[in-house]
């Protein structure tokens, strides 16, 4: 499937919004869960086609040619207008999707695989805590739409600057912390860790880059006593890996660390 760009804009200084509609997307079915994704896939280097494009044609083609492929939540998805919102952190020319998104205009063309999905806020919750950076935000951003109003949610989430600390609307109960960004996302996790958190049964969603999970991991569970099977956590990406390279060893990564964590 693909989409066409239909708008382009700033939510803050650093997260681009790229709505996207057309025919491509008449067939495109919303997956049920607040982590909604699509895998995205951009053209490679010197590519010899134009997206939308056969994907496993270019399986034959020299690596460096074939489509570069990153994973994005879905923001916001429009049954009626058949509209997709996809948001994308930027930081100048890093990466893939980022130096995409900050060119993209309308009628460019995004083609992509999905949806797929994995995590939706328990409403038998007692509280719900959800904690990212900046690549988890429109993840959080959909699941606090969908609490209900009598529900009640802690957020820690990054920012780079306070401009970036942009507005989460909630039907439930929410408090909001920011926190600068910082190395290996130790500032969140202390934040989480200083909080005075409530008692009873949570749900628990944790996302972005994977020194920051693990911390917050180990605090949650070996030191708060959380059971594993309450958080959704799983890192996005990792500091100086390309998404490929985390990619390789990502199941290997998490085996160790759940490993450690039942030591």
């Amino acid at each position: 499937m693909h989409g066409i760009v239909q708008s382009v804009h700033h939510v803050s200084p650093h997260l681009i919004r790229v709505v996207l509609g057309g025919p491509g997307l008449a067939d495109f079915k919303a997956d049920k869960d607040a982590d909604s994704y699509v895998n995205l896939a951009f053209p490679g280097t010197d590519a010899p086609y134009e997206m939308p494009c056969d994907l496993k044609a270019t399986r034959d083609l020299p690596r460096a040619q074939q489509p570069v492929r990153r994973r994005y939540t879905v923001r916001a998805w429009d049954a009626e207008t058949r509209h997709m919102s996809i948001d994308f952190v930027v930081h100048g020319d890093e990466g893939v999707a980022g130096p995409w998104a900050a060119r993209a205009k309308p009628g460019d063309v995004l083609q992509f695989q999905g949806p797929g999905g994995g995590y939706s806020p328990k409403p038998t919750a007692d509280w719900h805590l959800l904690v990212g950076d900046g690549s988890a935000i429109p993840a959080i951003s959909v699941a606090l739409e969908r609490l209900a109003p009598d529900a009640t949610a802690y957020v820690f989430l990054e920012a780079e600057t306070t401009d970036d600390e942009i507005d989460l609307a909630s039907p439930a109960n929410v408090q909001i912390t920011w926190v600068s960004t910082s190395v290996d996302g130790a500032a969140l996790v202390d934040a989480v860790r200083k909080a005075d958190l409530p008692s009873g049964q949570l749900h628990g969603f944790i996302h972005g880059e994977a020194a920051m999970v693990r911390g917050m991991r180990w605090h949650l569970i070996k030191e708060r006593g959380v059971d594993a099977f309450a958080l959704s956590a799983t890192p996005y990406w990792r500091t100086g890996h390309t998404d490929e390279a985390w990619r390789s060893v990502k199941k290997e990564w998490l085996g160790q660390q759940k490993a450690a964590e039942k030591a």
